[in-house]
């Protein structure tokens, strides 16, 4: 009997000291799953607090890079849509930085990785929109169109990827990071249109507006993606043809080249393939509003000979929407809000014009950016013009003055630009912007221009050939190896999502806790 009580008492303190050794391996453990328990008890209050720290911990971040990142997504004739963050140091956009010690340290450049990159579309893809930024969600809807009759939808994130620490940074060979953001998604496709895509645009976040070579323009839903209106432009008669010529469907040029909506979303002014004019439009409605034929004054002031076709291809209004340019192919005419011709810019040497921007400024909200054939950005006021050298004439336009140029021969720079944005670097700082420019040798790049070098008196003999000023300030160069035609950007105001990651190392902590426990 003795012997049976010493041999239970042997075996509970073997159990003792076997349990005491395993508490004393998985005591971190418990004791974290015992606080995650204990505040997950004490109500909503205590979960409100647990986030505050990862909150303040990722601004804190932000603020401790003091860096400011930019989504660039372009299209191109090779079929690929190609989507990239560029991070630009604050030094560089300060200029608190030295330019000898710029060229050696790492920190001081622009740090470009590529976030997506896959063909979009069955052939090129020519433009590009993207829905305006909103506080209450952290998703952009991007919209492109080809000459595959189709528009693709995407939902892009604005915060940019956290760089995973357990993850490593996928190779390229061309140079750049590769960083996957899970919350980039297909939305899928419309097929609105029978014919090419020419433009597209979000005048909000609830509505889409594609036009293309159908001679229509499509009011979209964005909840639903469901074609709300249709409004159809006339196929323009076919001028300097003979008579009895049998041409079929679509060897006649016909379309919308490229339409504008006047900020106040009431009145929209469209301009097409094959028509001498341009037509004003009732939102409201839906119906037409008034059509203005280009007058021979207009036509040559412009460079647009008897045999030139005189349609236009660009169209945009203003900020304040008292005024509205219409670009040719050699030359932009400025027109006021009674749709009377006011300045017009004929850039010197002659040549082609591909895409222009008012600039978002209060300070200067008459400039008008052209981008050319011979690699020019052109800053010009439409509010000042040049006295004409011939004297006054009724019929003369006057020519609206230059003020400076980005790029170009004189900065090296030969090739064309076929598409540029511009982006406030900070919404409180209305002074200094970023200029994103696309050639069509795939080469896209940066530039920073502080408004305060466009105070300067301009002088009279400034702005004949390449001898304009050069303002701005080249940040960074990236070569995407495919021939750019349209491009768009934005920049991504989110915070990197850190949580998900320490959520998913608790979870496995605590689940091997509780295996060992048991």
């Amino acid at each position: 009997m003795a012997k049976r009580k010493r041999d239970v008492a042997d075996k509970g303190g073997a159990a003792q000291a076997l349990k005491s050794r395993r508490e004393e391996i998985v005591a971190p453990p418990k004791q974290a799953a015992a606080k995650s328990k204990d505040g997950a008890v004490q109500g909503t209050a205590t979960a409100t607090m647990g986030k505050a720290p990862s909150v303040s911990a990722a601004i804190a971040t932000d603020a401790e890079s003091e860096s400011t990142t930019v989504q660039i997504i372009t299209g191109s004739y090779e079929r690929v849509l190609h989507g990239f963050a560029a991070t630009i140091p604050r030094s560089l956009v300060t200029g608190q930085h030295d330019a000898a010690i710029a060229t050696e340290s790492e920190d001081s450049k622009v740090d470009f990785t590529d976030t997506f990159l896959f063909n979009a579309h069955a052939s090129a893809i020519r433009c590009l929109a993207l829905s305006p930024l909103s506080e209450d969600t952290s998703k952009v809807m991007l919209a492109t169109g080809a000459t595959d009759e189709r528009i693709n939808l995407y939902s892009l994130s604005t915060a940019p990827p956290a760089p995973s620490k357990s993850q490593p940074r996928l190779p390229s060979l061309h140079g750049a990071s590769i960083t996957e953001n899970p919350k980039n998604k297909e939305l899928g496709s419309l097929l609105h249109h029978s014919s090419n895509i020419t433009a597209l645009y979000f005048p909000t976040r609830s509505k889409l507006l594609s036009a293309a070579e159908d001679s229509t323009v499509a009011i979209t839903r964005t909840r639903d993606w469901t074609a709300l209106s249709t409004i159809k432009a006339p196929i323009p008669k076919p001028q300097g043809r003979p008579s009895g010529d049998t041409a079929g469907p679509g060897e006649v040029p016909s379309g919308v080249n490229d339409f504008a909506v006047h900020p106040s979303m009431k009145l929209m002014v469209s301009v097409g393939k094959g028509e001498k004019c341009m037509r004003l439009w009732n939102l409201v409605t839906g119906k037409k509003a008034g059509v203005l034929n280009f007058g021979r004054d207009i036509l040559s002031a412009v460079g647009e000979g008897r045999f030139g076709s005189g349609e236009g291809r660009r169209v945009i209004w203003d900020k304040e929407g008292e005024e509205f340019a219409v670009a040719f192919e050699r030359g932009v005419v400025v027109f006021s809000i009674d749709s009377k011709p006011k300045a017009k810019i004929a850039p010197t040497p002659r040549t082609k014009i591909h895409q222009m921007h008012y600039l978002p400024s209060d300070s200067h909200p008459t400039l008008l950016l052209v981008s050319t054939e011979d690699g020019r950005v052109m800053l010009f006021d439409t509010s000042d013009t040049l006295p004409n050298s011939e004297g006054p004439s009724k019929d003369d336009i006057p020519s609206s003055r230059l003020v400076a140029q980005i790029g170009g021969p004189a900065a090296g720079i030969t090739g064309r630009v076929k598409d540029f944005e511009i982006l406030p670097l900070s919404p409180s700082d209305s002074a200094n912007f970023l200029i994103v420019t696309g050639s069509s040798d795939g080469t896209i790049r940066m530039w920073h221009l502080d408004t305060t070098e466009l105070n300067g008196d301009v002088k009279a003999d400034q702005g004949k050939g390449f001898t304009a000023r050069q303002v701005a300030r080249l940040l960074g160069t990236y070569k995407t190896g495919t021939r750019v035609t349209c491009l768009k950007a934005f920049v991504m105001t989110g915070t990197p999502d850190t949580e998900e990651e320490e959520v998913v190392a608790e979870k496995s902590a605590d689940s091997s806790s509780g295996d060992d426990s048991e």
